[in-house]
Order: structure tokens, then C-alpha cells, then sequence
């Protein structure tokens, strides 16, 4: 049996949201700023995409019938990450490799308003 290459790419919102940090923390450790909510964060992500490299479906798979009109894919996961900050992927693949294309990466109130939570 031959094991698939995992290639994870960020794509639309969670390039923008993921250079956006990425500035944030540059700044903050050129402050002297050693361990912020930002720097956390940034680490989860990394260490996230790590285990996604590793195992595609570490995730939580998100049912079809609940995935968002917004996103055009017939899969979806979620990972959770520090802070109550979520990251949302679409697996595709073939024969030879896994591509897990991060879609969003976004805070607790945004991930409630794609799926239509709401406050009690």
C-alpha cells in the first residue's frame, strides 16, 4: 500500500487572516512582546497544520447538510484552536496525494454566525 503525500495549502480568507497575524506577531516580539494571545494563537495554527500534514481527517467533520451555502464543497472540517478560534478545511485528493485546503480561519463569533448559532 502507498501512502499519499499531504500537501496543506491556505487559501482566500485564511491566507489574509493568517498574514494578518502572522504582522502582528512580528511587531510584538520586535516590541520585546514575548507571549501574547496573537503569538498563541499563531502557534496553534502551525501546530494544527502540522497534525492535518500527518493525518488529513484530525478534524472534526462537519455533516453535509450543516456546511455553510457559503462554502462551494461537498466536505468540511473543523479544527479547534486556542482561544475559541476555529479553522475550517476542504479535503480533495486522487491516487497519489491529499490536499487539505484551508478555507477560514476565524474567531468563535464568526464560526456561530456561518452556522447560524445564536446567543441564548
Amino acid at each position: 500500500m502507498i501512502k499519499k503525500s499531504v500537501r496543506v495549502k491556505l487559501i482566500d480568507q485564511a491566507v489574509e487572516e493568517f498574514e494578518k497575524l502572522n504582522k502582528v506577531v512580528g511587531e510584538e516580539i520586535n516590541k520585546g512582546i514575548e507571549n501574547s494571545e496573537n503569538q498563541q494563537l499563531l502557534k496553534s495554527i502551525e501546530t494544527k497544520v502540522e497534525l492535518l500534514k500527518q493525518n488529513p481527517q484530525y478534524g472534526i467533520q462537519i455533516k453535509r447538510n450543516l456546511i455553510p451555502k457559503k462554502f462551494p464543497v461537498d466536505n468540511l472540517w473543523k479544527v479547534n484552536l486556542t482561544g475559541y478560534w476555529r479553522m475550517l478545511y476542504t479535503l480533495k485528493g486522487n491516487q497519489l496525494e491529499v490536499i487539505c485546503f484551508i478555507l477560514e480561519i476565524l474567531n468563535h463569533k464568526r464560526y456561530d454566525k456561518h452556522f447560524g448559532y445564536r446567543k441564548k
